[in-house]
């Protein structure tokens, strides 16, 4: 087994969990804040491969990644150490396209 923790924030685009510094909502005001900073200081990395936006991952770089999976979901992965897409989330992205 791996010595690296990595975690999958969707259509296969990883992220070492020891860089994750938080996740919050993309909804908030302050995610949105993070984002135009993010932004303009190209920092900011989409890896929602055109889907909505669900979640902000804010790394120890202050690269700022956005994610179409949810601030739940990803939680769960890294808890459980668990990188696979359930179905349901799979069919959840599918009806968004």
């Amino acid at each position: 087994m791996s010595a690296f923790k990595i975690l999958n924030i969707g259509f296969s685009n990883i992220l070492m969990t020891s860089r994750v510094v938080t996740i919050i909502h993309a909804d908030s005001a302050s995610a949105r804040r993070l984002r135009s900073e993010a932004k303009s200081n190209g920092h900011l990395v989409d890896a929602t491969n055109g889907r909505k936006t669900r979640s902000v991952i804010l790394t120890d770089t202050n690269h700022l990644i956005l994610s179409s999976l949810k601030v739940e979901s990803l939680a769960r992965r890294i808890e459980a150490d668990d990188n696979s897409l359930p179905a349901l989330e799979e069919e959840s992205l599918e009806s968004e396209s």
